[in-house]
């Protein structure tokens, strides 16, 4: 299956193809190194391998006008114009969850391609995919038309699922962020998400997603009180994973709100409170919130 917007379809035929080197490029780069991104958090060497390999090979597609990536400052001007049709902008976290290399856990790899100049608003997206680096490579793919998950493998890809949906029955939830540092009112919430529901956590906001879609159920990364706005950045992860959830038939919030209509304020790093999964229990998220 191929995407029916051209430019789209080369930046996901190029994540394809890429998220194969990517994986097998991991082996030799679970090093720290001597650098950190700017949000402050110490990379290892895979992060930034995957990095200059996404801009490289994004940002010389014809159509795409900006690169943006949670590892690097600045945001890389491809050329051309990012309002127009033929001038979309994409934002990547090359390696969700790169801390994981050091046990061996999974991660993965978000990308959100935008129809505006970034930093811009999750409404404006016009396809987000994330590539699970798990026990098989697998891609899942939103675009304005559908949900859809693939096989990576080769550098191809093959359907494996179309029209995905998050199923009407949840089962599991993952939470993140210390437990001493939750707010009361997010506390006493998982409190009741933990009677009901499994925990599935791992790590990697990819890993932790993936298990909703699966099964059903809500991934979280709360503000905290030391840390009001949470964790997890907006443009890189927050807008992208809000966008395929709420495709999928969820929603997405930052306690308050979609995720997708959140104004960018600070920047392509702006950090956000990140909750997605089932209706129902974002609905009871953002009463216990509020």
């Amino acid at each position: 299956m191929t995407v029916s917007d051209p430019v789209v379809e080369t930046v996901v035929a190029t994540l394809s193809r890429s998220a194969t080197e990517i994986r097998q490029g991991l082996v030799g780069r679970r090093g720290a190194v001597d650098e950190e991104n700017p949000s402050g958090e110490t990379q290892v060497e895979a992060d930034i391998w995957a990095d200059e390999l996404l801009a490289e090979r994004l940002s010389a597609i014809d159509g795409i006008s900006q690169y943006a990536s949670e590892e690097r400052e600045a945001i890389i001007d491809c050329g051309g114009d990012a309002a127009s049709t033929d001038g979309y902008t994409v934002a990547v976290d090359p390696l969700d969850g790169s801390s994981n290399l050091t046990s061996n856990n999974a991660m993965g790899t978000i990308v959100g391609v935008y129809d505006a100049p970034l930093p811009a608003r999750g409404e404006d997206l016009v396809a987000a995919a994330y590539v699970l680096y798990g026990p098989i490579t697998t891609m899942l793919l939103a675009t304005e038309d559908t949900v859809s998950e693939y096989e990576l493998t080769g550098g191809e890809r093959r359907r494996i699922r179309e029209d995905v949906t998050l199923p009407d029955d949840p089962v599991v939830y993952g939470f993140g962020g210390r437990v001493p540092d939750w707010t009361d009112t997010f506390t006493e919430y998982a409190r009741e998400i933990e009677t009901e529901l499994k925990l599935r956590y791992g790590g990697a906001m990819i890993g932790d997603v993936n298990q909703v879609v699966t099964y059903g159920g809500i991934f979280g990364y709360p503000g905290l009180e030391s840390r009001p706005e949470g964790k997890l950045r907006l443009q890189f992860e927050g807008s992208p994973i809000g966008y395929i959830i709420e495709r999928a038939g969820g929603r997405s919030s930052n306690g308050e709100q979609s995720l997708l209509t959140v104004e960018p304020s600070e920047g392509i790093h702006e950090r956000t409170p990140v909750f997605v999964g089932n209706e129902p229990l974002i609905d009871r998220l953002e009463t216990q919130l509020s």
